[in-house]
């Protein structure tokens, strides 16, 4: 099902499970289009989420402050574009990240003051029940998706919490799927994106049986094509769905929906795939996660 040139094909192939229980829609957050909940003069700040993450989206200037108090668990920073600084203090650490980047947060009060004007990416689990009320496509998930497991965090990274900051800038390997950082929370593929149309002979439409994908959009435009499987219970179909979203958006991609993302722009398109907690298939391949040595996983 995936594009002939795509990486993870070389994944075991997984058939699409018999599901008894009703399927979850997909949800969307399109930044763009939507009021911020916190808007001030120097951030202005749009929420969605899924079933276990929360997208926090800030447009901001140099100055702004974005900050979290008694935070339960780690979370990530995102800068996607070159050209914005970011300077994150947690504890007694400071670190200045520049992007494009992905640095990971440790729980407890931790402040990101922005260096200069653009776009921050904040990944936090829906334990901040704080954040997880005020999102825009809350309603979404006053009943949880019964195909998806409940939250569990990955192990504690090795010499303990702190920040910890990837550069983006690191270049492609051949037989290496894109640029895969994660922590106990998350997993964060930093992608460069794709100049121009993607070519519509050349889709990747796949599934996953128990976990969500988060597709942020940080550049461009894009169509998410998703189908659900016909199960023996008709009241459970759902229609196919081919949503326009420009950036910056977050689509929520419930299992086990077969889904493709297809970039439309005339320039660059440009995702973020999201997934909470991070992906066992990935993990388990050699190589693929670059800060594997920080963050052990579980048994896979």
């Amino acid at each position: 099902m995936y594009g002939k040139n795509d990486l993870r094909a070389a994944l075991a192939p997984v058939a699409v499970r018999p599901a008894t229980t009703p399927f979850k829609p997909a949800s969307y957050g399109r930044f763009y289009a939507e009021t911020p909940v916190e808007e001030g003069p120097l951030a202005r700040t749009w929420l969605a989420r899924g079933q276990n993450l929360i997208v926090a989206y800030s447009r901001v200037s140099a100055g702004a402050v974005l900050s979290r108090a008694a935070q339960v668990d780690e979370y990530a920073v995102v800068l996607s574009d070159a050209g914005l600084s970011v300077e994150i203090t947690a504890g007694d650490q400071t670190e200045i990240a520049h992007g494009p980047c992905v640095a990971f947060v440790p729980p407890g009060d931790s402040v990101v003051k922005a260096l200069g004007q653009g776009d921050v990416y904040r990944l936090i689990t829906v334990r901040s029940t704080d954040l997880a009320e005020r999102c825009a496509n809350a309603g979404d998930y006053a009943t949880p998706d019964p195909n998806v497991p409940e939250f569990q965090a990955w192990p504690d990274p090795v010499g303990g919490f702190r920040i910890r900051v990837y550069s983006g800038d690191v270049p492609a390997q051949q037989g290496r799927f894109g640029r895969l950082y994660r922590c106990s929370t998350i997993m964060v593929n930093l992608t460069s994106g794709r100049p121009g149309p993607r070519d519509p002979a050349d889709l990747s439409p796949h599934h996953h049986d128990d976990f969500e994908q988060y597709s942020v959009a940080t550049a461009g435009d894009f169509i998410h094509h998703l189908r659900w499987p016909w199960t023996g219970n008709s009241a459970h179909w759902l229609d196919d769905q081919h949503e326009f979203c420009a950036s910056p958006s977050v689509a929520v991609i419930p299992p086990p929906a077969i889904h493709t993302s297809q970039g439309v722009a005339d320039g660059l398109n440009r995702l973020l795939d999201v997934f909470c907690p991070p992906r066992r298939d990935f993990s388990a391949r050699e190589g693929w996660v670059l800060n594997a040595a920080d963050y052990p996983a579980p048994e896979l």
